[in-house]
């Protein structure tokens, strides 16, 4: 193999780094430029960039509706406006920004496409010029801006997201995808405002790759990582969703293993597994005797 313009080839395969908004997070999540995925040229997207981006652009249309409900709720106010709302109505401006933002992206994407292919241009409506980005999906993800493509699309679904969703929520990287074959990324997703429902893990490539938080721990055994992990109750109480009273009361009565890190202490996983798949999670709140 040899390295060709910063392309790594063999045969008739050329490989080189991803330059898509899944690999790019990663990077900065501090794994480094050497844990980007890669990409079989011509395309400049991974596998599982490219899905994320597909499953992205199918969901920017109801995101663009649901963001239009929000309108009318409370948020950050503005003055009325010609056709605007009337004087002492609520009106969302965040909400009213995102949809221009997610218009902004699909329709400069949507020009690019005809501009450098001649293709007709679409109806110029979220629907439309999704259906019409989706159709060029592939050319996209080979053209030299594919990486600013992705990074668009997916900082503009998060936009909406938040809108739509307000409730901040904490996200952490769980680790690559254990389904076989699948090149994605897990991400346990816990919300701020209800630490005691359950974190929801998802993979960044296939929405059916899919898992309540407290499946982590046989995630972890499927993905065969070496040694021993160790769990804060804080984490246990949000990957199970349970009250952190009842991680204490179990760690007592069933003499779970610990050790100290920074004044802060951890459980070693399997003794938490073994309570609590055999004694099935409490709800929230429950009392702690």
């Amino acid at each position: 193999m040899q390295e060709v313009n910063g392309a790594v080839t063999g045969g008739p395969r050329r490989v080189v780094p991803c330059r898509g908004a899944g690999c790019r997070a990663r990077e900065a999540a501090g794994r480094g430029r050497q844990h980007r995925r890669s990409a079989v040229a011509p395309a400049l997207l991974c596998a599982a960039c490219r899905a994320r981006l597909g499953l992205e652009l199918m969901r920017l249309p109801g995101l663009y509706e649901e963001c239009a409900l929000a309108l009318g709720a409370s948020g950050p106010r503005r003055e009325k406006v010609s056709g605007g709302p009337l004087p002492g109505m609520p009106f969302n401006a965040t909400a009213a920004d995102v949809r221009a933002a997610v218009m902004g992206v699909l329709g400069a994407w949507a020009a690019l496409v005809v501009q450098e292919r001649g293709a007709a241009a679409p109806r110029r409506d979220a629907a439309a010029l999704s259906r019409f980005l989706l159709q060029h999906v592939g050319w996209l993800a080979a053209h030299p801006a594919a990486g600013e493509f992705s990074e668009e699309v997916a900082r503009v679904v998060r936009r909406a997201r938040r809108v739509i969703d307000p409730d901040a929520a904490r996200q952490v990287a769980v680790g690559g995808c254990v389904e076989p074959g699948c090149t994605g990324s897990l991400t346990a997703t816990v919300r701020a405002r209800a630490p005691h429902e359950p974190a929801e893990i998802t993979c960044d490539a296939d929405a059916a790759h899919h898992w309540l938080g407290h499946q982590w721990l046989q995630l972890s055994r499927r993905a065969a990582r070496p040694g021993t992990r160790w769990i804060s109750a804080a984490d246990i109480a949000r990957l199970w969703g349970i009250a952190p009273g009842s991680v204490y009361r179990h760690a007592s009565q069933s003499q779970w293993r610990r050790r100290t890190r920074a004044g802060r202490t951890y459980y070693h996983e399997t003794d938490v597994q073994r309570t609590l798949a055999a004694r099935g999670a409490e709800p929230a709140g429950s009392a702690v005797s």
